[in-house]
């Protein structure tokens, strides 16, 4: 029969070897998160769709052509302009947003949610910047605003380009167009940064340019020509 300080001993045992357990479960789980981790950069992100993203280059081209009828002179009405396209900009985002994660579930699987923080990571410091950049400027005055539509392209291309090593290597091209289209802006140095197709047709051609670079990449990866890319 077992003394008490024999139930004690083996108590103290079982509580050592759980705790040795659950060590090793958490050892085992890092690791195999950082393993999940280290697939997730070695991966091509696949959850932009082409046809998600040619659908915002339409609505970048819409919202200049609404404001080109309903606000010609933009630059006297400079509220009303950000309005334009800060919400072109939200209704982008919310639309690549859900289909990005629908579709990252279904291209990626098990990886979906560690492809999706990654590639959210990659891009995020940027639509920060460009916000908070636009708050500040705001917050200046009306003098300095003609700058933005320049910034705000500039500062997307910043993002394209840190997103760049998880996507199709020509995705550099659309980098180097929001970059060239943001410095054509901004050296206009006046009013005229706020015409409709300053933002119109650098997001419209830049979204149709990226759309174009995703559908071509995924048909060559189809036939088997990945490498290439």
């Amino acid at each position: 029969m077992k003394t008490p300080l024999d139930i004690g001993c083996c108590l103290i045992y079982f509580a050592l070897q759980s705790e040795l357990c659950m060590r090793e479960l958490d050892r085992a789980l890092g690791e195999i998160s950082s393993i999940r981790r280290q697939m997730a950069r070695a991966t091509e992100f696949r959850g932009y769709g082409a046809a998600t993203l040619a659908s915002t280059g339409v609505l970048a081209m819409a919202a200049a052509v609404a404001q080109a009828v309903w606000l010609p002179e933009a630059a006297n009405h400079v509220a009303v302009y950000l309005a334009i396209w800060m919400t072109t900009a939200v209704l982008s985002g919310a639309l690549i947003a859900v289909q990005t994660v629908n579709r990252a579930q279904r291209v990626h699987s098990g990886m979906a949610d560690e492809m999706i923080r990654m590639a959210v990571e990659q891009f995020l410091p940027a639509a920060i910047a460009g916000a908070l950049l636009t708050v500040a400027l705001m917050r200046s005055g009306p003098a300095g605003l003609w700058v933005l539509p320049g910034l705000w392209q500039v500062i997307f291309s910043l993002g394209v380009f840190s997103s760049c090593r998880f996507l199709p290597r020509p995705m550099l091209a659309a980098g180097v167009w929001y970059l060239a289209t943001g410095l054509v802006c901004v050296a206009l140095g006046d009013a005229r940064a706020f015409s409709p197709w300053a933002m119109g047709a650098a997001f419209g051609g830049g979204q149709l340019l990226v759309a174009g670079i995703l559908y071509f990449g995924q048909e060559f990866q189809q036939k088997g020509y990945g490498d290439e890319l």
